[in-house]
């Protein structure tokens, strides 16, 4: 049963990211694209916490940490630039 629902999981997680890339690519406008690249970025540490659950692997969640932190300071930064750009 475990199985079945990470199996679903991922697929969820897969089609969510697969949307996400649709709206990086159409935009229409650069705020659109940058959220839809932070998302992509958390349902990619999303699949790998389901990675790191369905192995046991506890090094999965190291890496989970990193990109999220990256993740994060990448949004941050382009937080700063609109900012900075407005005034």
């Amino acid at each position: 049963m475990l199985d079945l629902a990470i199996e679903i999981t991922l697929v969820m997680l897969a089609l969510a990211a697969l949307l996400a890339f649709v709206r990086v690519v159409r935009g229409p406008t650069l705020p659109d694209r940058v959220v839809a690249i932070d998302l992509i970025g958390v349902l990619i540490v999303g699949v790998i916490v389901v990675e790191a659950a369905a192995t046991g692997n506890q090094a999965f969640l190291d890496v989970a940490i990193v990109i999220a932190l990256i993740s994060f300071v990448g949004t941050i930064a382009y937080a700063r630039y609109v900012e900075r750009d407005r005034s």
